[in-house]
């Protein structure tokens, strides 16, 4: 593995060239690279929505993103991986979290992202608060349907 850091949180936003060539670097025998960007959405719950602020509680959400790091390490043959996970004030189209993931082979990189994705959709110690366009301003909880997507990682 690398020895960038694999866990950012940060305010600031990131570049997704920039930050696969840091996953690359030093990996001769990778054949795949996998990442995912999510992105703010300017509607929700049929609402539309004019900011998202994401608050974490610093030193559990590092120590809790690195677990599901390492656990996804350990299920496929993974080369390297980075999760970056803005935190702020952000707007529609703005870039939230990056999931990248390299292995030798493409099926171990896909699983590996979409198994990362599903536990930071559900249980990463991230708070989510929209505002919308009148001032009014309300707490998102994590959907039935990724609680249901995480249970397909179950053991």
């Amino acid at each position: 593995m690398t020895s960038y850091p694999h866990i950012k949180i940060q305010s600031e936003d990131f570049d997704l060239t920039t930050e696969v060539a840091k996953l690359r670097q030093g990996h001769k025998d990778i054949g795949a690279v996998v990442s995912f960007v999510g992105t703010v959405r300017d509607i929700n719950e049929g609402d539309e929505v004019s900011v998202l602020e994401l608050e974490h509680y610093p030193g559990m959400t590092e120590k809790a993103l690195e677990k599901i790091r390492l656990e996804a390490h350990e299920r496929w043959a993974l080369e390297s991986s980075v999760i970056i996970h803005r935190i702020g004030k952000m707007y529609p189209c703005d870039q939230i979290v990056l999931v990248a993931v390299s292995s030798r082979h493409r099926e171990n990189a896909f699983y590996a992202a979409h198994f990362i994705m599903d536990y930071l959709k559900t249980n990463a110690p991230f708070w989510k608060k929209e505002t919308l366009p009148d001032g009014n301003e309300r707490w998102v909880d994590a959907r039935i349907s990724d609680k249901e997507a995480e249970q397909r990682w179950a053991s």
